[in-house]
């Protein structure tokens, strides 16, 4: 197996990995293990990758960061200096956008059962555009529209039926899904109309996502046929003409050998072509063209650090190695069986002689992060980076076994910086309360 390095990442002349011109060794040092450990310069180079490859087309378009891969305040702060718009899921990932001053207008907000709370916080936020899923969400809205004033700004999602290659747990564009409005059962032409007949709502377009880890452009041209098909029988038929038209994300990135991905440009070029062909066709206005990239922009720009511990040597069966981390900070593997690459980072050089698969210390048989990885003898105290651990693994890190979760440190042109600290024993508990039992007199 030949480890492949991404962005900045090399081998320094310590023979430790190095990342952003910073030692890895000495960040897990310095702030313990696990450790997630992120190349800005990667995640600025994918985000201009995006952005110029629109320009060269000459059309309007926004390319908004996906929140729900890793959302923290400096990484929105991030992605609002490399001039990108925002999808956010959930209050909790509202809030933490406006606490660090990202626009509100570049906000599109997500969500397949957003709450009245939510949808209040967004109206009073001013942010720039709802993906509204479905009727109870349309209720809701014009409920809120009505008492506030406001016109509301809206995406109608879409389910073209589309299905992506990659793993069905993350399908979602298909027609049997809990996401969005139905191209074929009339459902989108319900909705649609719904809006129309209502004054609190402005329809800028649709929005449709076909699933996640997609390795090829077939299925973002199927999916652009079909919306534009939509489009314009709502044109002929209302007059409508879409400002928007938001064709979400899903580009794949490389975890392993086995995966292949394309250049970021291919897909957007893919896109913006057929966009252009489809409104020729249908005699309508190129809508703005919006895309929604999360793991293709931090994924691979993300680096786990474990410390090792034990070892479990099972004869003619396989070794145990033990990490100080697991299903807590990387549910993934668990999940839906999700594959990586790693290597140890302080023997970067090492010879592979052997062949161990890497366990958590979660209290669960399930929680193994690699099967049968070549390594040079792993000894404790060793330190493991598992690569391309950016995009869902803080995100869905959890406090099973009351673990801690991981500090995060942002790398950069040889600076390091802390960007979320490590949870303590202290913080596990600060929400608990005292059981206490009736005393009898």
């Amino acid at each position: 197996m030949v480890v492949f390095l991404h962005g900045t990442s090399r081998v320094n002349e310590k023979g430790h990995l190095e990342i952003g011109g910073v030692d890895v060794v000495e960040l897990a040092e310095t702030y313990g293990t696990p450790l997630y450990i992120y190349d800005v310069a990667l995640i600025r180079a994918r985000a201009r990758a995006f952005q110029e490859a629109f320009r060269r087309h000459g059309v309007r378009a926004q390319v908004a960061y996906a929140s729900k891969a890793f959302s923290s305040i400096a990484m929105v702060q991030l992605a609002a200096e490399e001039g990108m718009s925002l999808d956010v899921v959930s209050g909790g990932e509202l809030h933490t956008a406006l606490v660090a001053g990202f626009p509100p207008e570049r906000i599109h907000f997500h969500g397949n059962n957003k709450s009245r709370e939510e949808l209040a916080m967004a109206l009073e936020s001013g942010i720039g555009c709802i993906v509204v899923d479905n009727f109870y969400e349309l209720e809701l809205i014009e409920e809120l529209a009505e008492a506030s004033g406001r016109t509301v700004p809206i995406l109608l999602r879409v389910t073209p039926g589309v299905e992506a290659h990659t793993h069905d747990y993350i399908l979602t564009g298909q027609e049997d899904s809990k996401f969005g409005f139905d191209l074929h059962n009339g459902q989108a032409d319900q909705a649609f109309r719904r809006v129309m007949s209502a004054k609190a709502f402005r329809l800028l377009g649709v929005h449709c996502h076909i699933g996640s880890q997609i390795f090829e452009t077939a299925g973002f041209v199927l999916a652009t046929q079909k919306v534009f098909a939509k489009l314009a029988e709502w044109n002929r038929e209302h007059r409508f003409v879409p400002e928007v038209v938001n064709l979400g994300g899903g580009f794949g990135i490389r975890y392993t050998e086995e995966d292949d991905p394309i250049p970021v440009a291919m897909y957007v070029d893919c896109i913006v072509e057929e966009a252009k062909k489809q409104a020729r066709e249908y005699e309508l206005p190129l809508p703005e063209i919006w895309i929604e990239p999360g793991r293709s922009l931090v994924g691979d720009a993300g680096t786990t650090i474990y410390t090792i511990g034990s070892r479990k040597d099972v004869p003619n069966v396989r070794t145990y190695v033990a990490v100080d981390g697991g299903m807590s900070d990387n549910i993934r593997p668990a999940l839906y069986g999700a594959k990586y690459e790693a290597m140890l980072a302080n023997r970067m050089w090492g010879e592979r002689t052997e062949v161990v698969s890497i366990a958590g210390k979660c209290c669960e048989s399930g929680d193994m992060l690699i099967w049968d990885l070549a390594l040079p003898e792993a000894k404790p105290g060793d330190y493991l980076a598992v690569f391309c651990t950016g995009a869902y693994g803080y995100s869905m890190a959890n406090n099973y076994n009351r673990l801690p979760r991981p500090a995060v440190v942002f790398v950069e042109n040889g600076d390091a910086q802390l960007v979320v600290k490590r949870e303590t024993y202290d913080d596990l508990i600060q929400y608990d309360l005292p059981w206490k039992t009736k005393v009898k007199k």
